[in-house]
């Protein structure tokens, strides 16, 4: 079951579900190494166990994934994870052009047109590929937010090379091309016919071909004609109409050849709408008529007919159908004086001829594979016989060229000898550029940015290009990637977390080594993280040691806090009290107030509570009443002189918020950070933020703050007035 928050491969995160196809369910997710958003196609759980449709899954990534054009979805990623079979793909925020035509109704002529080029484009360079889409409908076209269009679901694409003779109609059954439909030989044309219909929806706002069941739709598209585009939108020109009518012919010969005549035929229908450049091609053949056989003619051939079949098959013999010419149309005679249509007997002869062309090719093929084999073979010498015999020994470098001394003529050309490249995969660069120097002096070695690794240490190689085995001139240019050793991350904030629980989410989640150390606190129970060390935030890398301080919970000796306050108790007498208890003074605050200047008005710790020995307890001490404008008095020249200046500590701590709360770089909000000291809440912080922001290092002081004393605190986060998640911040305030 996938769900959000889920990683695949440690390191695709599923955020959400975006859609689903026939055999996979697409996600949107975020790849954390490379800090980027994805699309991840995910074959659905009840086919990852058949190997048809794995090998089918596995056939739509093949012939998607050299393919590089801005009018197609990138391929970034093929894996297998714990038997799910994924795909990471661009992911492209938009609509599909169905949804983008169910809400306009149908498009404008120049937006259709606009749209229909893009998508040419992404099919011209997939044919040049020789790849064939398949299942060019609206709903595998998506239109990004800036306009883009791109060609997506490649999940029925074969090679142009491969067998493409289909056992049944695949596809969307109302975008099918007629061979589709009929199950034959589909090609590039086939990819154009179904354009034909995305832009007859666009222009119109239907389908040309509409019925109760697929199998009534299929035999529309074989057999019946669509209404013309121009009667059902008068708003859409002639050449426009002829092109959509050229693409959606019966028969593929009479349709473009290619993508690159439909973009050109679409380029001038903006220039020229008017115009009559658009060859739609013949439905009559003047050079085949109809030959017209009397009555006496049809008799005396069925009867040389039988004879034939009866000396060729003995006992049993067959009525051949013949043509029985008048004027009207041509029709056919079979034994059962069923009548069909001379479309269908070219549609059969059109597949027998298609199917023998194919068995022939791939018969000539094979036997050229072979003499090409048997040549190679008697040329290099690589299996015995006297040629063997006198061959010497050569490097381990495979060359196009022969292995004999070069001659001047030879040397000439020796940037033009073809080489193979070798593997240099996890080598120092050092080892690297000696091997590769090899294979060719000539070669230009050139570094990409380093890249994250895992698995491959620092500075060894990551990635090669061209790849291995790849053969290549001797004085290309080769890039090296090399690995940054494994992605440092933030440490993050485990205070106050039970210590088991802490250890595994460093261990386990962030590949941390933790080390365990206790001591005593009064402010945590025992066993809640006190703090790390380093401290949170810090940048580090999967192996590096973290250190835990843990609570042991208070100490073991406890004392009873004095009475601090009253008349005559000062910062001395406070001072003195603790010490006798074994206490110590803490933090020491000032106020205006009506006691007496330097009287001890307030304690941290009531008295008369236990503490642990050694504990420090803090006070509030008397200002005198603040003085007011109505009691200042100007003083007499003897009084001007200046009292002593006393210095107020300056308390200043650093804090970072590890954290993101926003997912989406677009993402803004306001930013409400909040000090708990004392058990008193302050607000620090509060400003308006992005992804982009995070994460967010600040530092606060008692200038700016009066509010912060000196000690450790807590820091919350509020984004738009909601408290962001339990997890709070710990931030200690020193004397500057």
């Amino acid at each position: 079951m996938i769900k959000p928050g889920m990683f695949i491969s440690d390191r695709y995160e599923i955020i959400d579900k975006v859609g689903s196809g026939g055999m996979a369910d697409v996600y949107k997710a975020k790849c954390h190494r490379l800090n980027r958003y994805v699309a991840i196609k995910i074959l659905r759980s009840e086919y990852s166990n058949d190997k048809s449709f794995v090998a089918k899954f596995r056939a739509e990534a093949q012939s998607v994934a050299g393919l590089s054009h801005p009018n197609i979805v990138n391929v970034y990623d093929v894996g297998e994870d714990n038997g799910l079979y994924y795909i990471v793909m661009e992911l492209v925020e938009g609509i599909t052009l169905k949804k983008f035509i169910e809400r306009k109704g149908r498009l404008e002529v120049k937006e259709a047109v606009g749209i229909a080029i893009q998508i040419a484009l992404g099919m011209e360079a997939a044919h040049d590929a020789h790849i064939i889409h398949r299942d060019i409908k609206p709903q595998n076209i998506i239109i990004s937010r800036d306009g883009k269009v791109k060609v997506t679901d490649f999940g029925i694409a074969k090679a142009a090379t491969s067998n493409t003779l289909t056992s049944n109609a695949m596809g969307s059954v109302h975008y099918l091309s007629p061979e589709q439909a009929r199950g034959g030989y589909s090609d590039e044309r086939s990819d154009i016919y179904s354009l034909g219909v995305t832009m007859y929806e666009m222009l119109c706002g239907k389908v040309p071909f509409a019925g109760d069941n697929t199998v009534s739709v299929a035999l529309l598209h074989i057999q019946g004609e669509a209404v013309p585009v121009r009667e059902i939108n008068p708003e859409v020109p002639v050449s426009v109409d002829k092109i959509v009518q050229k693409c959606m012919q019966k028969k593929p010969e009479r349709r473009y050849l290619s993508a690159s005549e439909l973009i050109a035929d679409l380029k001038r229908s903006i220039a020229n709408p008017g115009g009559d450049f658009v060859k739609l091609a013949s439905n009559v053949v003047p050079d085949s008529p109809t030959i017209s056989l009397s009555a006496d003619d049809v008799r005396d051939i069925n009867k040389a007919r039988v004879g034939q079949q009866s000396a060729n098959h003995g006992e049993e013999t067959h009525t051949a159908p013949v043509y029985q010419g008048d004027t009207g149309r041509k029709k056919r005679q079979n034994p059962k004086n069923a009548v069909l249509e001379d479309e269908e007997d070219l549609d059969s002869v059109d597949s027998k001829v298609e199917k023998v062309l194919l068995g022939v090719t791939i018969s000539f093929a094979i036997i050229l594979g072979i003499v090409i084999l048997y040549l190679v073979v008697r040329f290099f010498g690589l299996f015995g016989g006297r040629d063997n015999e006198q061959t010497t020994t050569q490097p381990s470098v495979t060359t196009e060229a022969s292995s004999t001394e070069p001659t001047s003529e030879d040397a000439t050309d020796k940037k033009d000898q073809l080489v193979k490249v070798e593997s240099v995969l996890k080598l120092t660069k050092e080892d690297a550029e000696r091997t590769l120097k090899l294979i060719s002096e000539d070669f230009d070695i050139i570094y990409a940015p380093e890249e994250y690794s895992d698995e491959i240490e620092i500075d060894r190689v990551l990635a090669q290009y061209p790849e291995p085995g790849t053969k290549i001139a001797s004085n290309s240019t080769i890039t090296l990637t090399l690995s940054a050793g494994p992605e440092p991350v933030a440490l993050r904030n485990v205070r106050n977390l039970e210590v088991n629980y802490a250890k595994t989410q460093l261990e386990e989640e962030d590949g941390l080594k933790v080390r365990v150390v206790y001591e005593y606190s009064n402010e945590l129970e025992k066993d809640r993280v006190i703090r790390t060390e380093p401290e949170e935030g810090s940048l580090m890398k999967k192996g590096d040691t973290v250190t835990l301080i843990v609570s042991d919970g208070p100490s073991e000796t406890t004392t009873i806090v004095p009475k601090l306050t009253g008349t005559g108790s000062t910062e001395e007498t406070a001072k003195e009290k603790l010490e006798a208890q074994g206490l110590y003074l803490g933090e020491v605050k000032r106020e205006y107030s009506a006691k007496p200047e330097g009287e001890v008005i307030a304690q941290g710790t009531s008295a008369g509570e236990s503490v642990a020995t050694g504990s420090s307890v803090s006070i509030t001490v008397s200002k005198g009443e603040e003085p007011t404008k109505e009691n200042t008095t100007e003083p007499t020249q003897e009084e001007t002189t200046e009292p002593p200046i006393q210095e107020i500590p300056v308390y200043a701590g650093t804090v970072t918020i590890t954290d993101n709360p926003f997912t989406d770089p677009a993402d803004t909000g306001e930013i409400y950070l909040e000090l708990e000291q004392n058990g008193e809440q302050t607000m620090l912080y509060n400003k308006t933020l992005g992804y982009s922001n995070f994460p967010l290092t600040l530092t606060f002081n008692s200038d700016d703050n009066p509010a912060i004393t000196e000690g450790s605190g807590t820091i919350r986060m509020y984004v738009n007035d909601v408290l962001y998640s339990d997890n709070q911040w710990y931030i200690s305030f020193q004397e500057q």
